[in-house]
């Protein structure tokens, strides 16, 4: 797990897990309780200077001593049901790494739609075969050799409230941003008119978000902003920056 200032969530994460064989930590110097609060589960928290989510993860890997690693998010809980299925699974596998389903919570609400479920996720890998290249954003683990899918989901709770969302936001769109201009990408009027209510025509319509309820509208609303925030960004890094 990475942490940063994550006091309000890291308790009930590390509660889920606190049975593991080892609880790694690697935190980016928080302010706040998180410390404090993980030590009461694991002695091996770690601090580390932000390097972005794919190398800090992967320091949090090449940590790992056990034969299997999960990756878990402060904001995200392990099951009985899915403790059971691994326990179960890694037993007896010729498989490398497993998928796991995640059920995403928006403002206190399972989202069944919306591209959200069931939001197959790779987290649990034999260790030594996973890693995560990297990426300013959106970063993935890959495997070495075969992969499978686990049934029973992990629990995420997305955001709290609207203003968290658009935090979020404002900081994924510039890590897009960059990544984009970074590999070449150049800016298209086209991608600014279209891409955004794209996004919201396949989550509402397409993905069935609209089933959803207001809920499923107001995330198809915010995720085109989102869209629109970083294709215009990319633009600002490719037009309007000073010679």
């Amino acid at each position: 797990m990475i942490t940063y200032n994550e006091e309000d969530n890291i308790e009930g994460a590390l509660r889920s897990v606190q049975d593991a064989g080892e609880i790694i930590i690697v935190d980016s110097f928080s302010t706040d309780r998180t410390i404090e609060i993980a030590r009461k589960y694991t002695d091996r928290v770690y601090q580390s200077s932000w390097q972005g989510f794919a190398k800090q993860k992967q320091q949090a890997i090449d940590l790992a001593e056990a034969e299997w690693v999960f990756l878990l998010d402060a904001d995200e809980r392990m099951t009985p049901e899915l403790k059971k299925e691994i326990e179960e699974t890694i037993k007896n596998t010729s498989k490398n790494g497993f998928s796991v389903p995640r059920k995403n919570y928006f403002l206190k609400k399972w989202i069944r739609h919306s591209g959200w479920w069931p939001d197959y996720t790779l987290r649990l890998f034999r260790n030594g075969t996973g890693r995560i290249p990297y990426r300013a954003v959106h970063e993935k683990i890959v495997v070495d050799g075969e992969t499978g899918y686990l049934k029973n989901p992990i629990i995420h709770y997305t955001y709290k409230n609207i203003n968290q969302f658009i935090d979020k936001a404002q900081r994924y769109s510039s890590l897009s941003a960059q990544e984009m201009h970074s590999g070449g990408r150049r800016f298209r009027l086209t991608n600014l008119l279209f891409n955004p209510p794209a996004t919201f025509i396949k989550m509402y319509f397409i993905q069935q978000g609209f089933r959803d309820g207001l809920h499923g509208f107001v995330l198809a609303i915010l995720y085109s902003y989102y869209t629109f925030l970083k294709y215009i960004k990319l633009w600002e890094a490719t037009e309007c920056t000073l010679e």
